[in-house]
């Protein structure tokens, strides 16, 4: 049987549980198409799938115990690691879920570099997000408008013929190929330390030139962090190496993510957020250690996973905002 989906609304009187659509069965096999409503199942909020990436997932969790390195070139002892494709989607965040989610999950996580008078200047789309095929519980609605987001009618036409009623327009293909090169996901890498599973998915963002300095390459990292324990644990110190082909290595130490010292609990057990980092080089890695604070008082460290950042060498025109 279907179940009906509810979402809470608030009123004054209290929190009221509004019907938005009906449940589908997960996909075991193949992909959501475009135009695919979801709940996401960690987070929670209603979202819209606008087309899929495939990506190489790098799970440190089930590396091969036989091929252990020394070291590897970023001089930290490392598993072979054998990517494996895993599908996720380029998605539009329901503008309503927005407040709801925002402290356990940045919903202006996706930014680019754009062309503005001779530098290029940092750019960020509100309500974009990369979602793994596991974390999509897909429903199905009447309703012509489901996903209330400033994109949703400029990307996406109501169709009742097609399976889902949503069709993309012109300008969501348009857009996917001319932006492609700084939203594509191409390697995502995941490590479990302590029941803490990390995973880092890094995106090249192209060159920045500022006045009168030299030229860097930047790029974007989004990571999640979830607790699949139920003790609460807190984070509360990042640890950063950043190894450049130029030969640097800078370490990076801090209090927190983004300003936060995220609560990681049964009820709320995932946090996500993004960041950035410019090397004067084109490519190097990053690697790493969160340390995290247990009710008792005692500190643990979680691995980050290494990952590399590579500039994509067939860039083309770099994104000019959005001008679709």
């Amino acid at each position: 049987p279907k179940n009906p989906l509810s979402v809470p609304r608030n009123r004054a009187e209290g929190k009221v549980l509004e019907p938005v659509g009906v449940f589908e069965a997960p996909k075991q096999h193949g992909k959501y198409e475009t135009g695919q409503l979801f709940l996401h199942s960690v987070f929670g909020y209603r979202g819209i799938v606008l087309f899929p990436w495939q990506a190489r997932l790098y799970d440190r969790d089930v590396a091969s115990p036989v091929t252990e390195k020394s070291e590897n070139a970023a001089g930290h002892g490392s598993k072979e690691v054998k990517g494996k494709t895993h599908t996720y989607y380029q998605v539009l965040i329901d503008a309503r879920d927005c407040p709801h989610i925002s402290q356990r999950s940045q919903t202006e996580a996706v930014t680019f570099l754009a062309n503005h008078d001779d530098s290029r200047a940092l750019y960020a789309i509100p309500g974009l997000d990369y979602v793994s095929h596991e974390d999509i519980l897909p429903y199905s609605s009447t309703d012509q408008v489901p996903i209330q987001h400033e994109l949703f009618e400029r990307f996406l036409m109501y169709d009742q013929t097609k399976v889902p009623p949503f069709v993309a327009r012109d300008t969501l293909c348009a857009w996917q190929e001319k932006n492609h090169p700084w939203l594509e996901l191409s390697d995502v890498h995941r490590e479990t330390t302590e029941n803490i599973r990390v995973t880092v998915i890094p995106f090249y963002m192209g060159m920045r030139v500022v006045l009168d300095n030299p030229s860097s390459v930047q790029w974007r990292y989004c990571i999640r962090l979830e607790n699949l324990d139920s003790e609460v644990v807190q984070l509360r110190e990042r640890h950063w190496r950043i190894f450049s082909l130029s030969g640097t290595l800078e370490t990076v130490r801090g209090r927190g993510v983004v300003g936060r010292e995220p609560v990681l609990s049964k009820e709320q057990p995932a946090f996500q957020y993004s960041s950035h980092v410019s090397l004067q080089a084109s490519s190097g890695h990053m690697w790493g250690t969160f340390r995290f604070e247990r009710p008792d008082g005692s500190h643990f460290d979680v691995r980050i996973p290494p990952f590399s950042l590579e500039s994509n060498k067939d860039e083309k025109t770099p994104p000019s905002g959005l001008h679709w």
